[in-house]
């Protein structure tokens, strides 16, 4: 069982910056695929990014955040972060944190999730 905690979010202006990061309680996190979702208020979860496992050498963006958001990962930290640059208040949403040992599960349905942190960007 992988327990995963977020911390990192805020409440921020338009055109801010926030790093997120996502603490894992497994040793070998380099094992598992890991992701960022968001849900804005009122709506479904969505992936945001995803890195995979063994050195993060594949990542995954969906289009609304590409070129503005950055994840990466820390193994020997046991750390997952996300870095987010020019913020809009479509950004606004509960963000969590996600890991799986499949590349594809971790973008569809992860079996691991954090609690969330929330973002709250203002025009």
């Amino acid at each position: 069982q992988v327990q995963l905690v977020e911390s990192g979010g805020g409440s921020v202006a338009a055109g801010d910056s926030l790093r997120l990061s996502c603490t894992a309680s497994e040793r070998a996190l380099h094992l598992y695929a890991m992701a960022w979702y968001r849900q804005p208020p009122g709506k479904e979860r969505e992936i945001v990014a995803a890195v995979s496992r063994g050195g993060g050498r594949s990542t995954f963006y969906t289009d609304s955040v590409k070129d503005r958001f950055t994840i990466s990962r820390d193994d020997a930290k046991r750390t997952l972060y996300l870095q987010m640059n020019s913020l809009k208040p479509e950004d606004t949403a509960v963000y969590y944190c996600a890991a799986d040992f499949q590349w594809e599960a971790v973008k569809s349905a992860p079996d691991y999730w954090g609690r969330g942190t929330q973002v709250t960007v203002s025009s």
